[in-house]
């Protein structure tokens, strides 16, 4: 086998992906050659684009990731692949994946800015779900009473929805219209003018209506995320570096344990 052509080259790296089931980064890619005989680094990303060629028509293909690359089988298959295992896929709920994408596009964000986004309190088991598949972490924590945890996405978030970078998010105007029109309700439906004026006769004079705070929407969401698109951190190592009482609150800690 002549490593230095890349022909030879992609099948080692296919077993080398195949074997490990989860992305390789080119650095650990490099590290599982000897001194002697590693290729050269254009060597390397040549018989990369050979093994992604290779797979095509094939029902798997070659994905880069945030942490480095992977074989996967295509989206195309998914419905069929699945039924190999018994349980279903985990379902999330609109709270979860609203407070995700909160998280996402807003980045680095406390548990209270969300609730005022969505106009609810944020459910302890979401920001635990969140933490635990490992989408979510406390960078830091906001220098103001009470001192409230900072939470940015993970690279393993990035994996999970194949992503590169936070810059291959979709823009908020693609979200909105993926989001189907609301259905009309039959309680929602308008109701004739004389009928509501006899409504309103009936309530006493010094009666008010109580005004009811519901749940933000998801289309409303969407068009309060709008606006935050702007300036979307995409350097995990860098979030603290735009709160620098958070930082220096991280180094006393440090420095106390110490």
């Amino acid at each position: 086998m002549n490593l230095n052509d890349p022909r030879d080259l992609a099948p080692l790296i296919e077993a080398f992906l195949l074997a490990s089931g989860k992305p390789q980064s080119l650095e650990r890619l490099y590290e599982l050659f000897e001194e002697p005989e590693r290729p050269e680094p254009k060597t390397f990303k040549r018989a990369l684009e050979v093994l992604g060629k290779s797979c095509a028509g094939r029902a798997f293909e070659l994905k880069e990731v945030a942490n480095g690359y992977r074989l996967q089988i295509r989206e195309d298959y998914a419905p069929w692949v699945g039924r190999l295992w018994e349980e279903r896929p985990q379902r999330y709920s609109r709270a979860l994946l609203e407070t995700l994408a909160l998280i996402a596009y807003r980045q680095p964000i406390t548990r209270g800015e969300i609730e005022d986004v969505r106009g609810v309190a944020v459910n302890s088991n979401i920001v635990k779900t969140l933490v635990e598949r490992e989408w979510i972490r406390v960078v830091g924590h906001r220098e103001v009473p009470g001192r409230p945890a900072l939470f940015a996405t993970t690279k393993a978030f990035l994996d999970h929805f194949n992503l590169r970078s936070l810059d291959e998010l979709p823009a908020l105007a693609e979200l909105r219209e993926m989001e189907p029109e609301p259905a009309l309700d039959p309680d929602d439906a308008p109701v004739p003018a004389h009928l509501q004026a006899l409504a309103d006769a009936s309530l006493g004079e010094d009666e008010e209506a109580e005004p009811v705070k519901d749940e933000t929407s998801f289309r409303s969401l969407l068009v309060e995320l709008d606006a935050m698109e702007q300036g979307l951190k995409t350097d995990f190592d860098d979030v603290l570096q735009h709160d620098p009482g958070a930082e220096a609150s991280l180094e006393g800690e440090q420095n106390e344990q110490a």
